[in-house]
């Protein structure tokens, strides 16, 4: 048995995932080019975070459509806030299935803006021993 690819979605997550997406409705006066199906966005979207390619070297045979179609999947779903609700759903069956496991945690504020700008950084003091010659 082979295990999935980083970028493959199993039917479980996706049953997950897919009501947290936003609807977008076509427009019947004008259509336009029919929309890539969410989950080949998202997949396309977890390749190129897990192979670390541009967004336009998405390979089109894969089926994900253009690295840009997906760059703004991205974009929409942040701005909807679709993985800030995915991750509280997430913790809560991890939570309830008492898998989640504290004792590894560790907590970054490097996010934490500074406030009033924090410190000011001093004078930089020259290595040099000496000043340098005049040239002109």
């Amino acid at each position: 048995m082979s295990r999935p690819k980083p970028w493959e979605i199993d039917d479980d997550l996706w049953a997950l995932i897919e009501p947290l997406l936003p609807v977008v409705e076509r427009r019947p006066d004008h259509p336009g080019r029919k929309r890539l199906d969410d989950r080949k966005a998202l997949q396309g979207i977890l390749f190129v975070l897990s192979t670390n390619i541009q967004w336009e070297w998405l390979p089109q045979e894969l089926g994900f459509g253009s690295g840009m179609t997906c760059w703004r999947r991205l974009r929409d779903w942040n701005q909807a806030g679709v993985w800030h609700k995915l991750q509280e759903i997430l913790l809560a069956k991890l939570r309830g299935a008492d898998q989640l496991d504290f004792s590894r945690a560790a907590i970054d504020t490097s996010h934490v803006r500074a406030l009033r700008g924090g410190p000011k950084p001093g004078r930089v003091r020259s290595t040099a021993p000496g000043r340098a010659r005049n040239t002109t």
